[in-house]
């Protein structure tokens, strides 16, 4: 059974600055090894903007729609990937040293039976499905941690 997953990291630098980055979803493939393009359809991202991906995994590609379903400035980003119905999160909490920048990826309603079914076939059994993308956040989470403290 798919399970939540979470990442965190600790970064030196205010939440506005995180947050700068965070929200610009267009830069998602400079963070994430999985995330070949995310495009918002749209002049600015907010509650409701429907994005067109396209992700990657060795040679295997394939494209996903999400949507934005939580858009909270300097705090808090979510957005539903369509396909699957799992919630992709970053939460951003002030701390002493600057931001805890926290990803999540919930599964309030279950992931569709298409995408169980597609991760079985091209990805195997789930608990290596999932730990590849604990993998992925921690890489994410870490690139942006980088660019904002440099």
């Amino acid at each position: 059974m798919p399970k939540n997953l979470e990442a965190v990291i600790d970064i030196k630098a205010a939440p506005e600055k995180v947050w700068n980055v965070v929200s610009d979803l267009k830069r998602m493939p400079e963070f994430s090894p999985t995330t070949i393009r995310m495009q918002p359809i749209g002049r600015t991202v907010h509650t409701g903007t429907w994005t067109v991906n396209l992700n990657r995994d060795g040679a295997k590609v394939w494209p996903t729609t999400s949507r934005v379903v939580r858009f909270e400035p300097q705090r808090a980003l979510a957005f539903r990937m369509n396909e699957s119905r799992v919630i992709w999160s970053f939460t951003l909490e002030p701390n002493e040293g600057g931001t805890r920048l926290i990803q999540r990826r919930d599964i309030p309603n279950g992931v569709s039976a298409f995408s169980r079914k597609a991760i079985a076939a091209g990805f195997g059994p789930e608990e290596g499905f999932e730990a590849a993308l604990v993998d992925g956040m921690n890489t994410t989470l870490g690139k942006i941690k980088t660019l904002v403290e440099s």
